[in-house]
């Protein structure tokens, strides 16, 4: 393009070159880091029970003076903490929420608190701001520091070098296992469940004494701070103690108040929240599966959790109530997934390693603190032992001082007038001129033989390991008479739990099952249809294609044209009128949106087969008994196979005769009794109609009986597959639809 007079000459714009670089090599050098920096410094607790982020709050509150100090703003102990944890206020917070005894989400609370901290039992409660809610650290917190300036545990520097913090706290009980804790990292993730601080204590102990004894004898099950019900099977707990994986069930509690009619819930599981029961209560309700509830409603208030469930009249409560922990999370399942951080190092284990590496951790925190003691024992033991040569003779100590002309020369003169070394020496000549009499060095120096005593005590249980494990053993049963109390979640076998039957409580009777094209079902008493004297409704250029006799309590099996099964029961559909409609199946059972109904099976018992026929010739036959589930699932996908459009399904109670119809006006007529059963859902089956012409394929596939054909001899075939025979001039009109 010609430049114009005066313009501005056009800039080529160069672009940079991309670098390529292996996805490995990018994953190793980016991602890694931050994903072991979430395992190692956020997500997974450590064998003290605590998260970096709970170290860091408690440690600044113990600096703060908040063990046995005053209750103090929230937003101030935020502040302070962010000195050592450089994540953002509301995070900090979030964090000493669940800390207090007001949030009630830990079984030993490590926080006092005053003012709304929110419940751990509300989604939706929300606790107030740090500006007007205040705190302290909890008296059971001196357990968490004692000894912490004894070198116990090692200290490193924070994150901007101006502090120091410690890397762990010296618990002196299994925090670990006692506060539940729940974390998700990258890859992995961590859940464990508390357990009741008396109980942990007493197996801790039986653990030093004896690393095989039976824990279960002595915690028998977890223990939760709401309390509730659980479910226990030993069997089931031992999987758990051993491996550090698995699950259990809890219920939640309730008593019957016979004179308002209703149900008063006190308890519920640990793992859901009062907003997730009601919401699914107000479904069912609203479904129509929960006739006997005439109102739902949230009564927590001072005096404590309380979901309130009406009655109808006549409604038995206890029934009503095993029907809710079957349909509602009032019984819910608590995973659990032991993984802690050892050393750096996530591992998943039993209740029994996790004690073992406690106390392997606190032994460790036990020698230090006894060196500790003995170091600074020594060195006094030192300083009292060159304070005791200056009572042989105290006028030659102050003629020392006094004639020595340079001051630099006081610690070296007392240093050779009385054999003792210069930390001795540095000592003496600190002391007080009105200190230098008999009196003061004897009340000093009479502590000697205690010191010897004491140094020798603390060397010999530094010694062994059995006298260090006798020390732990001390503290635990003190631990556990000053902050224990009773287990709140009470135990119920499993052999003595009663589940509730959903068949049991439905009444079951005869009804005609109509299902149309379109994918409409109705579902017609006996009676309804006996005194109807009106034509079917149906939807314009709908017809019905099915007419099924069967029980209240049979099951209905929907099959789509997407190899997908729909299943539900009859006795979820309402009973209806030969002048409704029906039910519209596709929005019931959620059909996607281009999804279109194939055939409906209704089965009691689940007896028979299916047969599944394709264009392609193949058909497959496959056991009814291959759709049922253990669990209540509602859909099926893979139900037949998808190589090859379907025809046609069918169910048969027993062998028939079918007859199957071409393109090109050929018919073939076999007993499904040749075609061998297929337990495998997807399946393509066998060939049973050889398609001989090119690109010809099956169009229409039925019950003999209702095909009309003239002579369905001329058409059997004994054996299969088989090309079938030309439709005879009578006959080729039944091969069209």
């Amino acid at each position: 393009m010609a430049k114009k007079k005066g313009q501005e000459p056009e800039q080529e714009i160069v672009s940079a070159p991309i670098a390529e670089q292996p996805i490995t090599e990018t994953l190793e050098t980016n991602y890694m880091p931050y994903a072991m920096s979430v395992i190692i410094s956020r997500a997974i607790p450590e064998i003290d029970g605590l998260k970096p982020s709970h170290r860091k709050l408690l440690y600044t509150m113990y600096k703060m003076g908040l063990l046995g100090g005053k209750l103090t703003k929230s937003a101030n102990i935020v502040g302070q903490t962010m000195k050592l944890n450089p994540h953002g206020d509301q995070a900090i917070y979030a964090t000493m929420v669940r800390l207090t005894e007001g949030n009630q989400t830990l079984l030993l609370p490590l926080v006092e608190s005053k003012g709304n901290f929110g419940k751990q039992y509300s989604r939706d409660m929300a606790y107030a701001a740090a500006r007007y809610t205040e705190a302290r650290l909890a008296p059971v917190c001196a357990e968490l520091f004692g000894d912490i300036n004894k070198n116990t545990v090692k200290f490193v520097d924070s994150y901007d070098g101006e502090m120091q913090e410690p890397t762990l706290l010296p618990v002196s009980f299994p925090n670990i296992l006692v506060n539940p804790n729940l974390g998700i990292a990258v890859g992995m993730a961590s859940n464990i469940c508390s357990f009741n601080l008396k109980e942990v204590c007493d197996a801790t102990i039986e653990y030093m004494k004896n690393p095989d004894a039976d824990l279960l004898a002595i915690m028998p099950a977890p223990d939760f701070p709401l309390g509730g019900n659980l479910i226990y099977d030993e069997a089931q707990m031992r999987e758990i103690y051993s491996t550090g994986r698995g699950s259990f069930k809890l219920r939640a509690e309730y008593i019957y108040d016979k004179k308002n009619n209703c149900i008063e819930v006190t308890e519920i599981p640990y793992s859901t929240t009062i907003e997730a029961i009601i919401e699914k209560l107000l479904e069912l309700i609203k479904a129509n599966k929960l006739k006997e509830i005439s109102d739902v409603r949230d009564e927590t208030g001072l005096d404590g959790f309380k979901l309130t469930i009406d009655l109808k009249r006549g409604t038995d409560p206890d029934a009503l109530m095993l029907k809710l922990f079957k349909m509602t999370p009032l019984e819910d399942s608590f995973g659990c997934n032991f993984n802690v951080l050892v050393d750096n190092v996530p591992r998943v284990m039993g209740v029994g390693e996790i004690i073992g590496e406690w106390v392997r951790f606190r032994m460790d925190c036990i020698k230090r603190g006894l060196q500790y003691d003995i170091d600074r024992k020594t060195e006094r033991l030192h300083l009292l032992t060159g304070l005791k040569k200056i009572l042989l003779d105290i006028d030659k100590a102050v003629s020392i001082i006094r004639h020595t002309e340079l001051e630099a020369d006081v610690v070296p003169n007392l240093m050779v007038g009385f054999d003792i070394d210069q930390i001795q020496a540095e000592y003496v000549a600190e002391i007080k001129l009105r200190n230098l009499n008999k009196e003061y060095i004897l009340n000093r120096t009479s502590d000697i033989e205690k010191l010897i005593d004491d140094i020798d005590k603390l060397s010999k249980i530094l010694a062994s390991d059995r006298e260090v494990k006798k020390v732990i053993a001390k503290q635990l049963a003190e631990v556990s008479k000053k902050y224990g109390s009773e287990r709140r979640t009470r135990l119920i076998k499993g052999e003595d739990v009663v589940v509730y039957e959903e068949n049991t409580s439905i009444e079951d009777y005869h009804v005609t099952v109509f299902v149309t094209r379109d994918g409409y079902v109705k579902k017609i008493t006996d009676q309804s249809l006996r005194f109807s004297t009106t034509e079917h409704k149906l939807k314009e250029e709908d017809v019905i294609v099915q007419t099924v006799d069967a029980t209240n309590k049979s099951e209905l099996l929907y099959f789509t044209d997407k190899a997908t099964v729909y299943k539900t029961h009859l006795y979820d559909l309402a009973d209806g009128k030969v002048s409704a409609m029906g039910d519209y199946m596709p929005q019931v059972l959620g059909f996607a949106n281009d999804e279109k109904p194939v055939y409906a099976v209704m089965t009691a018992d689940h007896k028979g087969h299916m047969l599944f026929c394709f264009e392609n010739g193949k058909m497959a036959k496959v056991p009814l008994s291959a759709y049922a589930t253990k669990t209540n699932r509602k859909k099926l996908i893979g139900a037949y196979s998808d190589k090859s459009p379907i025809v046609s399904i069918t169910y048969l109670p027993e062998d028939i005769d079918m007859a199957a119809f071409t393109d090109n006006n050929k018919a073939l007529v076999f007993n499904t009794e040749k075609i061998p059963e297929k337990t495998t859902k997807s399946t393509q089956g066998v060939q049973v109609m050889k398609l001989t012409k090119k690109g010809a394929k099956i169009i229409r596939v039925l019950p003999l009986d209702k095909s009309e054909l003239e002579d369905p001899a001329h058409f059997r075939t004994k054996n299969i597959p088989a090309a079938g025979s030309f439709l005879r001039k009578d006959d080729v009109q039944l091969s069209l639809f």
